[in-house]
């Protein structure tokens, strides 16, 4: 569950825009007791166990727990978290880190290697999440109580792995004592190192979840810097827009493009724009239905005008050349050009037509306006062509379900969901997409494809020992899915574009940490 992040209206009218942007600022209530407010346009907490979460509450867990290193999406360079130092064996087999003095676990626990190599075994065992992310390890040593020492299967980048966001938090096992400790965490309580560590969640209210400052972070505490955090559910841009006009929040993650233009130029916000991670996708079909003939996948390809839709939402999205992102190894221009007449012809030949019309069925999220917008071009372009597009627009977990189903005929032909990496590297996107699966997890398209399996299971093992070769790897795979296979449709990339108190210092959006805001490294003006 963790892709969701429905975005926000880009199709709300100006008379909406003008109802939120006539008041003036004034500082934020929220900086008067050093109280960080973000105003969030979902539930945050799915789920509080670290080994498990694999959806929003990243944004409240990044400031409640920490890996082992981190990924800095500016400098595009692994630096130290809760590891000082480490290295790597000239095989790239065994690595070696060293923990940071002087850090605490929220339950009073000193931090050593057996804690770390407890917190991994056990994401390792419970397999959920993004637990594949250490499928490399074998061994976990810990000769000395700072030293912790990584046996590898097969060489992979496991400074890269060990700074996810996702799968990666060191927490402590024992938190729990003898009890269980699954049961502890579902009671909203938490066991990481982090700055800030719970202090109320009430799920279903307005302000669903606080956080305090935790006194004995190791990265210590100075005057400027706010003492807590709250979460705040807002799923009306209008409405966060009015509250970050008012002071009554921080930070708002996305806006219209409509309104975020008009927060560009409104005395005490301040607007950043940050190209992402972060991609839309089409999953096409490729098991069962009509859109199993790869000339019907194509034809919908050739049909769909990523350009169109491109334009439509005003800076907020930009071109999707390929799978991956720009910014990450492999990156390439993939993409299949817009061409209705050939897409007719390919109809045709797959024996549609007048006499045999076609229907197609697409599910998407319910709310988000960026996909209905992709939704409405792409019907359009297809009843030009003949083809009928039976659209529907779902709550996750029920699209899906539907999706993940048993009988393939109650499956959908096209599946419209967003993606964005575990941690800075693209193998997220192959090997929980497109990898083939018995049964279906996230491989939405139902991708049965040997030669491309083959390549992404070397992938990793490139990475590390040569990453010319994996780059190559990458952009061949794209190749091999996007056009041999016509399984998928990349539509656009998401511009993050957020907007928040001009007395917050220090935001940096990390595009490797999707809507993370890291609060310990704001300052107060």
């Amino acid at each position: 569950m963790k892709r969701l992040w429905p975005l926000m209206a880009a199709a709300v009218a100006a008379a909406l825009i003008l109802a939120g942007c006539g008041g003036t600022t004034r500082s934020p209530s929220g900086s008067a007791d050093k109280t960080f407010v973000y105003a969030f346009h979902l539930n945050v907490v799915t789920e509080w166990d670290p080994a498990v979460s694999y959806s929003n509450e990243s944004i409240a867990m990044g400031n409640l727990y920490e890996s082992l290193t981190k990924y800095d999406a500016t400098t595009k360079k692994v630096e130290p978290s809760l590891a000082s130092s480490w290295t790597k064996s000239d095989d790239g087999k065994t690595w070696t880190f060293t923990l940071r003095d002087g850090v605490k676990f929220h339950t009073g626990r000193a931090l050593d290697s057996t804690a770390v190599k407890e917190a991994i075994e056990r994401t390792k065992k419970l397999a959920a999440g993004a637990a594949y992310i250490w499928d490399p390890v074998t061994k976990i040593d810990t000769p000395d109580p700072t030293t912790v020492v990584f046996s590898l299967e097969y060489p992979a980048a496991l400074d890269l792995v060990a700074s996810s966001g996702y799968g990666a938090y060191i927490y402590d096992t024992q938190a729990a004592g003898s009890g269980d400790l699954a049961a502890w965490f579902k009671e909203a309580k938490d066991a990481g190192t982090g700055p800030y560590t719970v202090d109320t969640w009430k799920a279903g209210a307005e302000t669903e979840l606080r956080l305090k400052a935790y006194d004995d972070y190791w990265g210590g505490w100075k005057d400027d810097q706010y003492k807590a955090v709250e979460f705040r559910v807002t799923p009306e841009v209008t409405t966060a827009w009015q509250l970050l006009q008012r002071g009554d929040v921080s930070f708002v993650d996305r806006l219209t493009p409509q309104i975020f233009e008009q927060a560009a130029k409104t005395d005490g916000v301040k607007t950043g724009e940050t190209s992402s991670f972060q991609n839309l996708l089409a999953l096409y079909n490729t098991e069962s239905g009509p859109m199993a003939d790869v000339r019907v996948r194509r034809a919908v390809q050739m049909l769909t005008d990523t350009d169109a839709i491109i334009s439509a939402l005003h800076g907020a999205a930009a071109p999707a050349d390929g799978l991956i992102p720009p910014g990450l190894i492999g990156e390439g221009k993939v993409g299949v050009q817009a061409d209705a007449e050939a897409a007719k012809k390919l109809l045709a030949e797959a024996g549609f037509g007048s006499d045999k019309p076609l229907r197609l069925q697409l599910t998407y999220a319910q709310g988000d306006k960026d996909q209905s917008l992709y939704v409405t071009l792409l019907g359009s372009a297809l009843k030009a062509a003949g083809v009928e597009l039976d659209a529907r627009p779902m709550q996750w977990d029920a699209q899906w379900t539907r999706a993940k189903s048993s009988d393939p005929a109650k499956r959908q032909d096209i599946f419209v969901m967003y993606w964005y990496p575990d941690y800075a590297d693209p193998y997220s996107w192959f090997v929980n997409l497109f990898q083939s699966a018995e049964k279906p997890y996230f491989n939405l398209a139902y991708l049965h494809d040997p030669e491309a399996d083959a390549a992404i299971k070397k992938v990793p093992e490139e990475t590390a020992t040569s990453p010319d070769q994996a780059a190559q790897t990458y952009l061949n795979l794209q190749k091999r899915i996007v056009v041999d296979d016509a399984a998928v449709t990349p539509l656009y990339l998401i511009n993050y574009q957020r907007a928040y108190s001009a007395q917050v210092d220090g935001y940096v959006d990390n595009p490797a940490y999707p809507n993370v805001v890291f609060v310990h490294d704001l300052r107060i003006k």
